[in-house]
Parts: C-alpha cells; sequence; structure tokens
C-alpha cells in the first residue's frame, strides 16, 4: 500500500500545531504572508525579531530536518528556473490581493469558522486549480 500520504498528513498536523502554538503565545493569527510581509514593509505591528525568527525556522527546519526524516523525498518540481521564479511572483501578488494565504486563510481562518477565510481558501484553490490545468493542459509548460 503506497503511504506517502502520511507526509502531507504530518504535515498538515506540524502547520495546525505551529499556528495553535502561535496564536496561544502571542494571541496572533500564523499568516506566512503577512509576517513576511510587515517584514519586508518594516511594519510595526510586531517586533522584527518576532518575524525573522519565525522566517528562518520556517525555512530552516525542513533543511535541518529532510536528511533525517525524508532523505529520498521528491518534490517534482520542474527544473525551469523560469516557471519557478514566475510561479513564486504569482503565489506573492495573489496572496496580496486576498489579505492572506494558506496559513492564514486555510489554517487559521477555517479552524476559527471564519467566513472570510472560507471564502479565500475556496477562491485559492479554484484559482490554483484553473492555472494548474492552463498550464499543463493547454500551454504544455509543466
Amino acid at each position: 500500500m503506497n503511504i506517502e500520504w502520511i507526509w502531507g498528513f504530518a504535515g498538515g498536523l506540524l502547520i495546525g500545531l505551529g499556528a495553535a502554538v502561535f496564536l496561544l503565545g502571542n494571541g496572533r493569527i500564523m499568516g506566512a504572508s503577512g509576517i513576511l510581509g510587515g517584514l519586508i514593509e518594516r511594519d510595526t505591528g510586531q517586533s522584527q525579531t518576532e518575524r525573522l525568527v519565525f522566517v528562518a525556522g520556517l525555512i530552516g527546519m525542513p533543511m535541518l530536518l529532510r536528511p533525517i526524516i525524508a532523505p529520498q523525498a521528491q518534490t517534482h518540481l520542474t527544473s525551469d528556473l523560469a516557471i519557478v521564479i514566475l510561479a513564486g511572483l504569482l503565489v506573492g501578488v495573489g496572496t496580496r490581493i486576498a489579505n492572506g494565504c494558506t496559513s492564514g486563510h486555510g489554517v487559521c481562518g477555517i479552524s476559527r469558522f471564519s467566513l472570510r477565510g472560507i471564502v479565500a481558501t475556496v477562491f485559492y484553490i479554484l484559482a490554483g486549480g484553473l492555472t494548474l490545468a492552463l498550464f499543463r493542459h493547454v500551454l504544455g509548460v509543466i
């Protein structure tokens, strides 16, 4: 039986745990795009140190744990760097338009039964599916 789904399940549990710890420890929603955006824009709502530690953990922990937990994990990411950069920019623009990202709206918003979070999540999942269909099946890029 293929059990690769367990990695996604475990990752989801860890993201949920991180969101709960962040909310209980800081009294604020763990929206990664808001934290990163505030770091770039120098927003004074949260301390810059807190934002830096969050972003460092977001990047550093997977790098530290991958050799231990999943040394042979495959991402199936395209090797075309231009597509990766374009995708990252589109995600960044989308999070600014939606005033949040999957961690803020999807994880934290839905868990709090926020109508705004639920609606945003439905729309960005639909937009992601349509984008994938367009780029893979119509344009043949990915």
